[in-house]
């Protein structure tokens, strides 16, 4: 399989990762309808964790099926799959060497209500067994337990780079002095401190046109900073993490109607982001709808829609 120079562009920006590492990076972009393209469209499904069994599947039974959750990747040529170790040991046999799969570490659960944290579900050697080519693990910058978490994260990048596994970081902000998590402002800020930990593909939230901080504000304000639409907002996104030097990928957040969800991916693309991470938005329909919706969202990000 020959590299397009898209994706030897990208690989270039992480001058000091492994080829292991490398190699696995490639392996997502090269990987399904976008492949080559630098663009990446993932499905995430962690959410049976963080919202329990009904509210995530209730509404398209045939995906409390692992094996189902695999095939709509697949079938829809996503660039991979991401989900916690009992969900990916489900399937890992079956479709070995299919699809390029990510574990996700950690997990919190909607049963706590203490400070925002999450627990280490699974390890290294976990992905390393499972054929992955990735962890994933979700930072809450802002919460009481957010250095504890970084500390985790640190020894989780060194332990996976080490192994030539490349590193997802979902960095989503909450606690502390965040009283809206998808201001345009904090959602700058978590980006960048994904970036700052190492991580190799940073994930966060479309963000709102809404400032937090007030003394972000005032420079957002000062410099003149456009956030007047989400493609721009987009842009600064990607201008924070190491200008556009790092691929980062958007959720698609709470269900939403189908216009609305892809011109959210619209001006994903319009700004230069890498790609969206789509998880309920999908898999809660019946297949027929989600497949649909996934090609829509690939068309977009070839700029055939």
């Amino acid at each position: 399989m020959r590299l397009t120079p898209k994706v030897k562009e990208i690989l270039s920006w992480y001058e000091g990762e492994n080829a292991g590492v490398k190699g696995n990076l490639a392996r997502l972009l090269m990987h399904g309808r976008l492949g080559g393209s630098g663009k990446l469209v993932i499905l995430p499904v962690d959410q049976g964790f963080e919202h329990g069994p009904a509210r995530s599947f209730a509404s398209n039974p045939a995906a409390y099926d692992p094996h189902y959750l695999f095939e709509l990747a697949l079938d829809a040529e996503l660039s991979g799959y991401a989900a916690p170790l009992g969900s990916l040991e489900a399937g890992a046999d079956t479709f070995a060497g299919e699809l390029p799969l990510i574990l996700k570490m950690n997990s919190a659960n909607s049963l706590h209500t203490g400070v925002g944290d999450q627990a280490i579900t699974a390890s290294v050697k976990d992905a390393l067994r499972l054929g992955c080519v990735g962890i994933g693990f979700t930072m809450y910058p802002g919460s009481e337990a957010n250095y504890g978490m970084m500390e985790e994260l640190r020894e989780l990048t060194y332990e996976a780079k080490a192994n030539g596994l490349c590193v997802v970081v979902w960095s989503y902000p909450r606690g502390g002095k965040v009283t809206n998590e998808v201001a345009f402002d904090i959602v700058a800020y978590a980006a960048h401190m994904a970036a700052l930990m190492g991580a190799n593909i940073i994930k966060v939230k479309p963000p709102s046109a809404a400032l937090d901080l007030k003394e972000a504000a005032k420079v957002y304000e000062e410099q003149k900073i456009d956030g007047s639409t989400l493609a721009k907002r987009i842009e600064h996104i990607m201008q924070v993490c190491y200008a556009g030097k790092r691929l980062v990928v958007f959720s698609g957040g709470e269900a939403k109607d189908t216009a609305s969800f892809l011109d959210d991916v619209r001006g994903i693309r319009d700004g230069g982001g890498s790609g969206s991470i789509v998880g309920r938005n999908a898999f809660r329909r019946p297949k027929a709808e989600a497949m649909e919706l996934l090609d829509q969202i690939c068309k977009i990000y070839l700029g055939e829609s």
